[in-house]
């Protein structure tokens, strides 16, 4: 995954976060080798490097010497550097888990509340987030990131549906769950949240360009190129879930019929009347073809499954696909298998949410565009917000 900086003075809050990852996905590593990797200079990487040692960020070692000269001092990152919780809202209760900088789940709980109401969800997402922080009393809060299901902003589409939540359509969720926890507030859908949480600390690691098929309630994807998720003009792009792919079929919340969620999501297995094995034979044909229509639309170099499902559904799914149907992923020089299951299950949504918070306050510029983006046709947030 190729991380690039900036030798721009403008771009300093971005370079922070850029070295700040490239430690944490390759420390302990030397300075030099830093700002060979992201692209920027020794002393423009030791200058950062100096603040964020200074903030308690990243630590400082050396190696005892093994022969003439001191060796170079490595950095690693301070897991105890800081803490965000990461949250996720579901149209069955709400998992919460505060994680340190190395990603690390120090605790998690999680409430049960069927279709909770914004009012209800914020006031459980507040004492769940005093109760995680209890358990580091004394140590440094970034912020709290939000995952919930979208698409955000389209007027037939979001929050409607036995996928999403009815009832939050208009929520200032920001605003809300900043004013619920104290803390700086993020927010995202819950497949990017995921797909970002597994290129940090997950299969995605080893990828540049990959595609992460997030299987929940619904069923959503992103595609992240060079470390970054592809968003699309107004921050929906991954919608996959609302495909139609068989003509005439099932009603779909979304208006159409035959959107693929209808017949590949967890709501589509709890509608199934019979054994799990003999659903994945029976939707097996309809997932053959949706990887095919995602490797053709995206050439990713594999297809990572994951999300809410346990690993064993997943591998049931991964496991029915020795007959995939050709596409331009059908390779001979492949170095991936076409498909992975993902082992991160709903720590990587949590994960993700979190790093969100992360990003926002170590990287504010980075946190600002990124909200500005998902944000665009939108007004839920007013410009001041964004660039607070």
């Amino acid at each position: 995954m190729a991380l690039r900086g900036t030798n721009q003075e403008f771009g300093r809050p971005y370079n922070r976060r850029i070295v700040l990852e490239s430690i944490r996905l390759h420390g302990p590593i030397a300075r030099g080798e830093i700002a060979s990797r992201v692209g920027l200079t020794v002393q423009t990487v030791s200058t950062i490097v100096r603040e964020l040692e200074e903030q308690g960020y990243i630590l400082s070692l050396r190696e005892e010497p093994k022969g003439r000269g001191l060796p170079p001092a490595t950095l690693r990152i301070n897991p105890e550097g800081g803490y965000a919780v990461g949250i996720h809202i579901t149209p069955l209760g709400i998992d919460a888990a505060l994680i340190n900088l190395s990603g690390d789940v120090i605790a998690s709980v999680y409430r049960e509340a069927p279709n909770a109401t914004p009012d209800n969800a914020f006031e459980l997402i507040g004492a769940m987030v005093i109760e995680l922080t209890g358990m580091r009393a004394g140590g440094r809060l970034l912020g709290v990131g939000l995952a919930l299901p979208g698409p955000f902003g389209v007027e037939s589409m979001s929050f409607v549906g036995p996928t999403t939540m009815t009832g939050w359509k208009d929520v200032a969720l920001r605003e809300r769950l900043a004013a619920s926890t104290g803390l700086p507030a993020f927010f995202e859908t819950d497949m990017v949240a995921a797909a970002m949480g597994e290129r940090l600390y997950g299969l995605g690691a080893q990828f540049s360009d990959y595609y992460y098929l997030y299987f929940g309630v619904g069923l959503g994807g992103v595609m992240v190129h060079d470390g970054s998720v592809q968003r699309g003009a107004w921050g929906n792009a991954g919608e996959v879930g609302h495909i139609p792919v068989v003509p005439g079929g099932e009603a779909c919340p979304c208006g159409n019929r035959g959107c693929l969620e209808r017949y590949l999501s967890l709501e589509a297995l709890r509608r199934w009347n019979g054994t799990e094995a003999d659903w994945v034979a029976e939707v097996a044909p309809i997932f053959h073809n949706a990887v095919a229509v995602i490797e053709n639309l995206f050439d990713p170099e594999t297809v990572i499954l994951g999300g809410l499902a346990s690993t064993d559904l997943l591998e049931r799914l991964a496991g029915s696909t020795g007959g995939l149907h050709n596409s331009v992923s059908a390779r001979k020089d492949r170095i991936a298998p076409r498909l992975m299951v993902a082992r991160g299950g709903q720590h990587s949504v949590l994960r993700g949410a979190a790093a969100l918070a992360v990003s926002g306050v170590l990287s504010p510029r980075f946190g600002q565009m990124f909200a500005a983006e998902r944000e665009r046709g939108r007004d839920l947030l007013t410009a001041k917000e964004i660039a607070a």
